[in-house]
């Protein structure tokens, strides 16, 4: 049976390894941004089993859209969330991360969470 779970968070992401902050402020974001994601994952009644497939994509209004290590740098504090709720590591390697970005109106972060029991998770 395959279970598909997809949340989206009021979340601001910003391109982390080009930020000039100072580390508590840095620090200070991160919590933040995990605080948001932990809070609207922990209202999904069903926690997807793993292996799974997460998807993870960045929602922004404006701007250019960021190449693919930005990427993945402006969502490591969603990973690291989603990992947490999943009940692993975010290097586990039943888990495979897809990154992805659009424009909208609204900033934000959607997860979409993909498992399979059977051992075989769908692309």
């Amino acid at each position: 049976m395959v279970a598909v779970i997809a949340v989206r968070i009021p979340l601001r992401t910003v391109s982390a390894p080009n930020v000039r902050e100072h580390h508590m402020a840095r620090a200070r974001r991160v919590k933040r941004e995990r605080f948001a994601v932990g809070m609207v994952l922990n209202t999904v009644k069903e926690v997807p089993s793993v292996p799974c497939v997460v998807l993870l994509q960045r929602v922004g209004p404006y701007g250019r859209k960021l190449d693919d290590d930005n990427l993945r740098g402006a969502m490591k504090a969603a990973r690291d969330e989603v990992a947490r709720w999943l009940g692993c590591d975010d290097g586990d390697e039943r888990i495979r991360w897809v990154y992805a970005q659009e424009r909208s109106r609204n900033w934000g972060v959607v997860v979409m969470c993909e498992s399979d029991d059977a051992d075989e998770v769908l692309q």
